[in-house]
């Protein structure tokens, strides 16, 4: 066994539960103690969980998570990412990292130096800058250079900002004067989207070969609130060799500075502990590129852990959804089963009469296939009422109301059985229909959680297609019938309804969406791409 191994703590933090979390570092650094490592690297803010966002804003609040980071006692020498309280009331606190355990006293020895604000990050609003990457000497016998997330992304030029400094650079300058350092480490609380595994990959290789050592990122796991973080922990080598550990698991990557094929995962011994996919490590070679971890069974996973985090660490033990048929909250059905089990899902059928009768049984089949408790309730019961009392109101307004008047009913059933229940009412739309305001506020709106709110349509259908295989891979039927994959979808609001009468075909309302959203492209520039520029004018309206 070689005597130099470090352990990366993919963890799961709550937000703000420092006693919990510390608990969490505690036991995974056991686990990479009896796994032999010599030091522990727990991921950013560790003690707080990520992002803490204005809870930083009380010093009683920074304070008290940089005394717990400070009195924990690890088996072995631990790095615990951290706020560092100022020097004086009026001094913003830092984003940090303590050593503990034997022989490190709880010392800081690293400050992030690059704050990001743009996209999801806002870090200058809470954090002052460090001046220099850290250094940390006689960690279970090894220097190591250290850094926070963003500090290591300049060097592969992938930040929109420009710091005007680069950590990596600066680490450089200074182990090429001191060849006893064995490893730089990175504290990452990087959140999911697609294809940024790739970008970390680029990241730690880039690292790697700059300062001529390997290169080590702890990545937080799980969801916080709107924000879901893979782990897919790395080790990189100057060579541009690679380990990757499990994502949307949580346990211990324990890194052989000098045998990549010595890595070890140990998954997470807590009873709650994030554990999807395949727990094993994967190594990719110099020449190899990463595979992203962004297709829909990336997705799919990704919908679930978010789901089933914001449960668990909210407290809420069920969800109440309503089902309609179609595709949207079929799949919306499938991923609150996988996060909370088939016990704590109940699905309301709320059939109007403008519902088809295959509406009816796709939801039912949906239900049974999934085996969550199901209900259907006739809508009549209020609808008429509710027309009567509005009387002239419907029959003088505009027509959209009538139909919304059926969404909002149906909401009021959903959300009357979540407080009965003691549980969750979840949205189930789409970005492609949310975009489009395609969506009825109050109505189908309405719901603590919106598991596919980040989800184009066509991604929706994808997923179905992930889960109908992975429930026929356990001898169960597909949840997602043949007659919803292939029926037009249709809010089923008025006679003969189909959202492509107000809506583009969905695989081009998709690709217009993701060139203005995610890529920032103008009207023009989607044009260019081939797209009609009738119906871009009409999506971006």
């Amino acid at each position: 066994m070689s005597l130099m191994r470090i352990a990366l703590l993919q963890a799961d933090p709550t937000v703000g539960d420092l006693a919990g979390n510390a608990d969490r570092l505690l036991a995974l650094a056991q686990q990479a103690a009896e796994a032999g490592a010599n030091v522990a690297v727990s991921t950013e803010l560790g003690i707080t969980g990520y992002p803490p966002r204005d809870l930083l804003m009380s010093p009683d609040f920074v304070h008290a998570a940089f005394e717990k980071a400070q009195s924990c006692m690890p088996p072995i020498p631990t790095l615990i990412g951290t706020p560092v309280p100022g020097q004086d009331p009026e001094t913003a606190p830092a984003n940090g990292v303590v050593g503990v355990g034997e022989g490190m006293r709880g010392k800081v020895v690293a400050l992030k130096q690059l704050l990001p604000t743009y996209d999801v990050f806002d870090e200058a609003r809470y954090f002052r800058p460090g001046a220099r990457p850290g250094l940390v000497r006689g960690a279970g016998g090894l220097d190591l250079g250290i850094t926070v997330c963003e500090d290591a992304w300049q060097a592969a030029g992938l930040t929109p900002m420009d710091y005007g400094v680069d950590p990596v650079a600066q680490l450089a300058t200074f182990v090429r004067q001191d060849a006893t350092f064995s490893a730089t480490v990175n504290l990452s609380a990087s959140p999911f989207h697609q294809s940024k595994i790739n970008d970390r990959v680029t990241v730690a290789r880039t690292a790697a070969a700059r300062l001529g050592m390997p290169f080590l990122l702890a990545n937080q796991v799980g969801g916080n609130d709107d924000l879901v973080f893979d782990g897919s922990s790395i080790a990189a080598w100057p060579d541009g060799t690679v380990v990757l550990a499990p994502a949307w698991s949580e346990g211990v990557l324990t890194v052989d500075l000098e045998d990549p094929n010595g890595c070890i995962w140990t998954p997470s011994k807590a009873p709650d502990a994030l554990s999807l996919g395949v727990n094993e490590v994967r190594t990719f070679a110099p020449d190899e590129t990463a595979p992203p971890q962004s297709g829909a069974e990336g997705l799919a996973d990704a919908v679930v852990t978010g789901l089933a985090d914001y449960c668990r660490k909210s407290g809420l033990q069920r969800i109440v959804l309503g089902l309609s048929g179609g595709i949207d909250s079929a799949v919306a059905a499938c991923v609150a089963v996988e996060a909370l089990g088939p016990e704590a899902v109940h699905g309301l059928a709320l059939p109007s009469r403008h519902s088809s009768q295959h509406s009816r049984d796709d939801a039912r089949w949906t239900a049974e296939a999934l085996g969550m408790r199901f209900s259907e309730l006739h809508l009549d019961a209020l609808h008429g009422p509710a027309e009567d009392l509005l009387g002239d109101v419907l029959r003088t307004g505009h027509a959209v109301a009538a139909e919304n008047l059926q969404a909002r009913l149906r909401a009021l059933l959903v959300m009357g059985h979540a407080n009965a229940e003691g549980a969750m009412a979840i949205a189930t739309g789409n970005k492609s229909e949310l975009s489009q305001g395609y969506c009825t506020l109050y109505g189908d709106m309405a719901g603590g959680y919106a598991p596919l709110g980040d989800l184009w349509k066509m991604d929706v259908y994808a997923l179905a297609e992930v889960f109908n295989a992975r429930a026929e891979a356990q001898g169960r039927p597909a949840p997602v019938s043949a007659s919803t994959l292939t029926k037009p979808p249709s809010a089923e609001l008025a006679p003969d309804q189909r959202d492509d009468d107000t809506l583009p075909p969905y695989p081009v309302l998709d690709r217009i969406l993701r060139a203005h959203i995610e890529e920032g492209l103008d009207h023009g520039a989607i044009v260019a791409r081939g797209e009609d520029a009738a119906t871009v004018t009409d999506v971006l309206a």
